[in-house]
């Protein structure tokens, strides 16, 4: 949702909201390091232990991964 501090959206709708917004705002450029962010929101999920919240990584790129190896392997670890 563009909020570090707190990063939750409501439902599928919020989802959607955080997405149309951060195309407004996002400006892509390199280098793209996912698996930093990947690592941070696996963190947060990790973090509910009683199923009563679910997780969505949304990201948007222009399609240049520079830590691919990386994020293959944050990918694994936390699914």
């Amino acid at each position: 949702n563009g909020n570090p501090q707190n990063p939750y959206c409501h439902g599928i709708g919020g989802v959607m909201e955080a997405y149309y917004r951060s195309l407004k705002s996002v400006q892509l450029y390199g280098p793209t390091n996912f698996a930093p962010v990947i690592n941070h929101v696996a963190r947060y999920a990790a973090s509910v232990k009683d199923g009563s919240q679910y997780f969505v990584l949304l990201i948007v790129t222009d399609g240049v991964i520079s830590d691919m190896a990386q994020t293959k392997e944050s990918i694994v670890n936390v699914s």
